[in-house]
């Protein structure tokens, strides 16, 4: 329970941690954030660390003169970028083994076909628009991966979404995390970073899940 607690203070609080690590850790602060971003993209079972908090929270130490954005910027992205490629190369080494599965309590492959199908056809703006959504960014490269998207597809979508995903929300914070009423509301401000785009994926899941149940049933 100390360590959830923990975690969940750190995600709340991530501008008060990462000053400390700067303070106290210096350059070293960027291997940090390197760490932090790709085992939350690239660790399939690691869904629950701060992203865009930590990135807004990054832009604005930048903004502040604590870190540098020039540097910043390039770290995150190569750790977001192979993040996903880690994660994507798991789920594709996974892949074969549950072609071979038969329907089961743990595995429907009808389900499974849909999802190939699916990735086959939208996987590209899929993994681009998972980049803004918590726990979505973890799971859509490793889905990717084991529904065998084409690589080279995944790849060029993969770095589309981390560029936007990491310059979008660091510029973003670069500009506006130092005002003093993001500052006085920040608290606020991540829980809708946190909650708002988890919103948007659960009402996207049920409203698709409703269209297919309703479906008319082709003979």
């Amino acid at each position: 329970m100390e360590i959830v607690s923990l975690l969940i203070d750190f995600i709340l609080h991530v501008d008060q941690y990462l000053e400390a690590f700067v303070a106290n850790y210096g350059a070293w602060v960027y291997l940090i954030l390197f760490l932090i971003v790709f085992v939350e993209t690239g660790v399939v079972v690691m869904p629950f660390l701060p992203g865009d908090s930590l990135l807004f929270i990054v832009g604005a130490l930048c903004g502040a003169g604590l870190m540098h954005y020039s540097i910043a910027i390039p770290v995150l992205l190569v750790a977001a970028i192979l993040g996903d490629q880690c994660n994507f190369q798991i789920g594709h080494h996974l892949g074969p083994k549950v072609f071979q599965w038969e329907n089961s309590r743990w595995f429907n492959r009808k389900a499974f076909e849909r999802a190939h199908a699916f990735y086959q056809r939208y996987g590209g703006i899929t993994v681009v628009l998972a980049r803004f959504m918590p726990f979505m960014r973890t799971f859509a490269p490793f889905v990717a991966g084991v529904a065998r998207m084409h690589r080279p597809t995944f790849t060029a979508f993969n770095v589309l979404g981390a560029f936007l995903w990491v310059v979008g929300i660091c510029t973003a914070g670069y500009f506006f995390g130092n005002l003093p009423w993001v500052k006085q509301h920040l608290e606020k401000i991540i829980w809708g970073l946190i909650l708002v785009p988890g919103l948007l994926a659960i009402f996207g899941a049920w409203r698709a899940g409703r269209k297919e149940q309703t479906a008319p049933i082709q003979p």
